[in-house]
């Protein structure tokens, strides 16, 4: 039997432990804009509904879903849920740009231009979850060909086109670094991360780091984290 809110704690506590170890830690009472926090992002996918819900009862709100089809399901059924908020992490074809716009308040996957104007355009005025839409950069750190994301090279190009939608709101950038990747990589996200926030007074997000590198990721600066097993059990694989 998975208990969800004991997951949650383990893995709340581990941010925590992992922001002393990297001299992230703020005192109880000594929050500031200036002390970045590090919140977690229960990665959902292949997981029902009612997981999702007792996850929700037991303090967490923010959830990210990588099938866009099973994912306006579970955004439909547990629509009664009022602070909810829907990330979108997977990979995103062009002709599902309408439905990801206008089901979900953040995108963190955004690797073309096409898709960012996209979004923009199918945005309605009347969107339920929010207005504009929060957008994170992908880009493929360890630059491999099986992932989607944008070279650092065309990050601030991008970052241009977005901050140019009025229906968007550039939040930051979002990677997934290879397995045991070096040092190297997560210097390199944190150094465009704060290069982007100088340029662009919206940015405050660094969606870096999963179960196997959280500490890794802290320690560079990520300020969100994604982790789905460690809560909701072994994922389940769509065939």
């Amino acid at each position: 039997m998975i208990n969800i809110k004991d997951n949650l704690d383990k893995i709340k506590a581990q941010i925590q432990q992992a922001c002393q170890q990297s001299g992230r830690f703020i005192p109880l009472g000594e929050l500031s804009p200036q002390s970045p926090i590090v919140s977690l992002l229960a990665v959902s996918k292949t997981k029902p509904a009612s997981l999702i819900e007792q996850a929700y009862l037991a303090g967490q709100h923010e959830f990210g879903e990588n099938y866009l089809q099973e994912a306006v399901e579970k955004i439909a059924e547990l629509a009664h849920l009022p602070e909810i908020v829907w990330h979108f992490i997977g990979p995103i074809q062009s002709n599902k740009t309408k439905q990801i716009a206008n089901n979900f308040s953040w995108v963190h996957s955004v690797d073309r231009e096409k898709v960012a104007l996209r979004l923009n355009q199918h945005l309605t005025d009347d969107n339920p979850h929010n207005t504009p839409l929060n957008i994170c950069l992908q880009v493929n750190i360890s630059n491999e060909e099986s992932k989607s994301g944008i070279s650092i090279e065309q990050v601030f190009s991008l970052a241009k086109i977005v901050d140019n939608c009025d229906k968007l709101t550039l939040r930051g950038l979002m990677a997934v670094p290879e397995k045991n990747a070096p040092k190297a990589s997560y210097e390199k996200m944190q150094q465009l991360f704060t290069q982007l926030k100088e340029q662009y007074p919206s940015v405050d997000t660094l969606s870096l780091g999963m179960s196997s590198d959280l500490d890794n990721a802290v320690a560079h600066g990520s300020t969100m984290v994604r982790v789905g097993t460690a809560i909701f059990g072994a994922r389940e694989y769509k065939v």
